[in-house]
């Protein structure tokens, strides 16, 4: 059975963008929320993004400085979350 999995990004956005990616892999539906600030420019973290971009993985932010993202409120995110089976903060 699919599940729905969360990851919120904070302080750790590199591990956190790479384990994104990685939950692709066990074929379960997942949601990325960075939250509060903006995602470090690295070649990882932008490599990461295109690829789950490109698999249909949702990415979300609450920061309006983060270009390419779907923002949402904090409160829009809370309420997002409320959908998901299991919720990995970063």
């Amino acid at each position: 059975m699919q599940k729905k999995i969360a990851i919120v990004v904070r302080d750790r956005q590199s591990e956190a963008l790479r384990m994104g990616v990685g939950m692709i892999l066990a074929d379960d539906l997942v949601g990325v929320f960075v939250m509060d600030r903006k995602v470090e420019e690295s070649d990882d973290n932008s490599m990461n993004l295109e690829t789950m971009v490109d698999m249909d993985v949702k990415v979300y932010t609450n920061f309006k400085g983060n270009e390419n993202i779907e923002y949402l409120s904090t409160e829009e995110v809370a309420q997002k979350l409320l959908e998901f089976d299991n919720i990995l903060p970063y």
